[in-house]
């Protein structure tokens, strides 16, 4: 008697004979994977590969199957998308951009803040409750045209500039830190230097990612010097990113810089020399201290400016 015709467990259309060796499915040559002995059919794969533990870097963050720096894009691809919002409605600047106090007169326009009652005015800004702008400002860039925020002489070139930097230090930080950690880092460096602006010119309007991007060259050095690197490549490139910093106070807020980079170099410090037995706790403990310290600075900040 002839055997019965089998067919593949994925493809009953497809008649075969060859079976997995873990699972004994029937498999057709599209559902085959070569194994040591014999073949493994797609869902057994799987499973071999959950099984596996991933390789981690000195940093604590897991190495990534595929080589794309998947948070550096989403980065880049919020703060395009809140560029493009900003061209079609210009107002989202005035609504989300970092400021620490200012006033709403009746009249529509923006006046410089004061403490005290002003009938008729409205107090905007974190010390008027709008924390989010702590946030939401460091995903917003310089109109290509002018604004009630001024705009850079090269326009367009400031989200540029900055996606370019996001791009290059972003996809070098997030290989070593991994995901999860990369992205504590950019949102509390970006926090920090909203913080020291909040701080120190509290009246003045900033957007832009700087202050997030020099955290990133912040832990750019840490990472290296923890590495045991040749540092000669990486003190020539911090001391142009530097150099940059102080050329740019000029016409940027060099509080969010400098907020921004001394965060990511807290960040990361962190990371880099946190207990190994206890890494991954010590780890998220320095973030929420040093969130916690961010938020107890702007609550002082907010309660003196209101008076």
């Amino acid at each position: 008697m002839e055997a019965a015709a089998t067919t593949c467990y994925r493809h009953p259309s497809y008649e075969t004979y060859v079976s997995c060796v873990r699972c004994e499915r029937f498999i057709c040559p599209d559902c085959m994977r070569e194994a040591a002995v014999g073949h493994h059919c797609v869902e057994c794969v799987k499973e071999g590969q959950r099984s596996i533990r991933r390789t981690r870097t000195v940093f604590g963050g897991t190495v990534p199957r595929s080589a794309v720096p998947f948070v550096t894009y989403v980065l880049m691809g919020l703060n395009i998308l809140a560029y493009l919002g900003e061209v079609i409605r210009p107002g989202i600047l005035d609504r989300f951009a970092m400021l620490g106090a200012g006033l709403d007169g009746p009249d529509g326009a923006h006046y410089l803040y004061r403490a005290g009652e002003f009938p008729g005015f409205d107090v905007v800004g974190v010390a008027g409750g709008e924390w989010y702008r702590l946030l939401t400002g460091a995903f917003l860039h310089l109109p290509p045209t002018g604004s009630a925020l001024g705009a850079l002489p090269f326009g367009v070139l400031h989200i540029v500039f900055n996606m370019y930097a996001l791009w290059n230090l972003g996809r070098v930080v997030e290989e070593q830190l991994g995901r999860a950690r990369y992205l504590a880092l950019y949102l509390l460096a970006a926090l920090g230097g909203s913080v020291l602006v909040h701080l120190i010119a509290p009246f003045d309007a900033t957007v832009g990612a700087s202050g997030a991007i020099f955290g990133l060259g912040a832990a750019f050095y840490v990472i290296n010097l923890r590495l045991g690197r040749d540092m000669r490549p990486v003190n020539r490139f911090m001391t142009g990113f530097l150099l940059w910093m102080v050329i740019s106070a000029g016409f940027a807020s060099w509080q969010g810089h400098l907020g921004g980079l001394v965060t990511g170099g807290i960040v990361t410090l962190a990371y880099a020399y946190a207990p190994a037995n206890r890494r991954t706790a010590f780890q998220a403990a320095a973030c929420v201290v040093l969130l916690a310290v961010l938020v107890l600075l702007v609550v002082l900040k907010t309660s003196a400016l209101t008076g």
